[in-house]
């Protein structure tokens, strides 16, 4: 059985691959229904925008996303947990020569639901580097 810290690094993991192959719905189902997310320069986003969001690129031709997550920690208590990383982003839109480069940190709050450890708070710092 995979300790906690292996479980909540594979939830990174499969969040970042899903992300990369616009699977909205493995996403989705890797938080929890009252996750927040804080993004610089706006409010708070909620599950219901996120998904929409997500859901609006289905069936489009999808950008190339590649990722490198540096966790730098993880503690767990009990039936929460955090994360702190350092997450570098290269997007590349259809039909464009570069990509949009984006690097910051974020800090991200997990809960165990039945179990499954879920994305519940995450605060991220990540802006484009040009």
């Amino acid at each position: 059985m995979r300790s906690d810290e292996e479980q909540i690094r594979g939830v990174v993991e499969t969040w970042l691959a899903a992300t990369a192959a616009g699977d909205a719905e493995t996403i989705l189902s890797l938080m929890t229904e009252d996750v927040v997310f804080l993004l610089p320069g706006r409010g708070p986003m909620r599950r219901e925008e996120f998904a929409s969001i997500a859901r609006a690129s289905a069936g489009t031709v999808l950008p190339k996303f590649e990722s490198v997550s540096d966790i730098h920690e993880v503690e767990v208590s009990g039936d929460l947990a955090y994360l702190w990383n350092r997450l570098a982003l290269a997007i590349t839109p259809p039909g464009a020569d570069r990509p949009i480069e984006r690097s910051g940190y974020t800090l991200s709050i997990f809960r165990r639901v039945n179990g499954k450890w879920l994305l519940s708070r995450d605060a991220n710092l990540v802006t484009t580097l040009r």
